[in-house]
């Protein structure tokens, strides 16, 4: 019976191993994970790419479409010559796995209006394809006081003439009010009209056709002062008059008694319209202005010229450390400028750091090295604004810190160590390879409402365009050899109005002039050191 019964046991114990009996185990307990966790909810964040256009090109450019993906604008600028009602899209490129599901754009499109697109990648996502077409208008007349006044939406002009002779008897030297190839009738150019009335000139282009009327007004004064630009060193100072008049500016501190006279050299004329470009003047003072024309004088204008900001940590000389992250601002400080280091240090250092390699050779600059690091290229880049995420190995930024003064230039020191281009993830940029790296910095003034967002991952790339409708002013300089030793550099902003006043500047440096395509030297070295931003000329 002992036997008997221990043979038993072992049996229970052999039949709780057998594989049917663990397979039941196993599918008990999954049954039961599955109950558990079926009442779990689920709020993990998953990534989502955004369907996006990457490209976009059509009939009678003018210059490359702009592509705002954060507010996904496309907009267009066309010639004189294209039809705003039948525009051909010739090739685009979306987001990889995006369609477009709302808007047919192997069509022509009608721009006379904002024409909708949608694109769908996850969810729907509108875009709003817009354009503008710049028409070079004018209308002038012989003894013309001041510039002439065209409201394109009213189909409407204004000229001035001196009250002797007045309006009856006016030539016309120029007309063109329609786009490039459009009928006028009548032609008035060359003609001498009586303009005490409103004359009318029908307009015809791409069977469209406008009626425009054209006043003429008389004035007792024969010069004016229009307006002024004050800036910071600079101011602009705009007026009218007769042309082939002695016509120009002066001005003086305010207070004071004695006028100076603009140099010619400062003194730009447009037919009966000019300026001067007043330079070399105080900061944050009170000065006043007037146009003169002869023996007469305009309106005497008062200004106050700007100040000069502080810009914090221009010599790069204060970093702290966050762990392996270099940081461009001292320890408690507000942070004025960043970099990438919060991706780069993903896979390695920082490749933004403090040097004590400096133009004096005293204190601290900055160095900036692209570097390979491992999954992809990185290039040393140092900005205003912040580091916002990472997206996978990309990064996402800030381009931008508050700023609403107008410097005239950015000047600074640097020495550079330019390696052969090494590393690409851009098809289009691979025959660069073992040509020489190039350093780059550059400064802008933006006028938009927020800072720029940079983000450079391919899927939906969105970088900096220098030529964008909210740039008011752009410069910059680069290197594409090796500089063994510090040298200065200085380079002028260019600014598209006097009269726009910036939101925010922009200051980047990169060791690696197409680091946003990953593209660039391994090795790389670029030192930076002692920035300053002038206000004169």
């Amino acid at each position: 019976m002992k036997v008997s019964s221990q043979r038993n046991k072992n049996r229970g114990r052999g039949a709780a191993n057998s594989p049917l009996m663990l397979i039941v185990a196993a599918a008990i307990a999954a049954l039961g994970l599955w109950l558990m966790t079926g009442c779990i909810e689920n709020n993990i964040p998953y990534p989502r790419i955004k369907a996006n256009f990457t490209e976009f090109e059509a009939e009678g450019l003018t210059v490359p479409a702009e592509i705002d993906s954060a507010s996904r604008i496309i907009t267009l600028t066309l010639a004189e010559t294209t039809d705003m009602r039948a525009v051909n899209v010739t090739s685009y490129r979306l987001t990889p796995g995006a369609s477009i599901v709302g808007g047919d754009l192997d069509s022509p499109l009608d721009l006379t209006s904002p024409y909708i697109a949608t694109l769908r990648m996850y969810q729907d996502y509108d875009w709003v394809i817009r354009a503008s077409q710049p028409i070079e208008r004018y209308f002038t007349v012989d003894g013309q006081i001041g510039a002439t006044v065209i409201d394109p939406v009213a189909c409407r002009v204004v000229v001035t003439v001196p009250e002797n002779p007045g309006a009856r008897a006016v030539k016309v030297l120029t007309q063109k009010l329609g786009a490039e190839g459009a009928s006028e009738t009548p032609s008035l150019a060359g003609t001498t009209v009586d303009m005490t009335e409103p004359v009318s000139v029908t307009v015809e282009a791409f069977g469209q056709t406008e009626t425009w009327e054209i006043y003429c007004r008389e004035s007792m004064v024969n010069v004016s002062t229009t307006s002024v630009d004050a800036w910071t060193q600079v101011a602009w100072v705009y007026g009218a008059a007769i042309e082939g008049r002695d016509n120009g500016v002066e001005y003086r501190p305010a207070g004071t008694d004695t006028w100076t006279k603009a140099p010619a050299d400062w003194v730009t004329h447009t037919g009966s319209t000019f300026y001067a470009r007043l330079i070399h003047l105080s900061p944050s003072t009170s000065y006043e202005a007037r146009a003169y024309s002869d023996d007469e004088v305009g309106a005497t204008v008062e200004f106050t010229t700007g100040d000069i900001p502080v810009v914090p940590n221009m010599s790069f000389s204060e970093w702290s450390q966050d762990g392996k992250v270099w940081q461009p601002w001292g320890e408690g400080q507000e942070p004025y400028w960043d970099s990438g280091n919060k991706g780069a240090v993903t896979v390695g250092d920082s490749n933004v750091q403090p040097t004590t390699v400096t133009s004096t050779g005293t204190g601290r600059g900055a160095l900036l090295k692209t570097e390979n690091k491992v999954l992809k290229l990185a290039a040393g880049s140092l900005f205003t604004g912040r580091y916002v995420a990472t997206d996978g190995t990309n990064g996402v930024l800030s381009f931008g810190r508050p700023f609403t003064q107008r410097p005239t230039r950015l000047r600074g020191y640097l020495k550079y160590k330019s390696a052969p281009i090494s590393h690409s993830s851009e098809a289009s940029m691979r025959y660069m390879i073992g040509q020489p790296d190039t350093c780059v910095v550059w400064c802008a003034l933006i006028d938009c409402n927020d800072p720029i967002e940079i983000r450079t991952k391919a899927s939906n790339r969105q970088l900096f365009d220098e030529n964008a409708s909210y740039v008011v002013a752009y410069g910059r300089i680069q290197y594409g050899e090796t500089i063994p030793d510090f040298i200065p550099f200085e380079f002028e902003l260019n600014y598209r109005s006097t009269s726009r006043v910036p939101k925010y500047i922009i200051i980047v440096s990169s060791s690696s002039k197409y680091g946003d395509y990953f593209t660039g030297g391994d090795g790389s070295e670029l030192y930076i050191d002692d920035y300053e931003l002038l206000y004169d000329y």
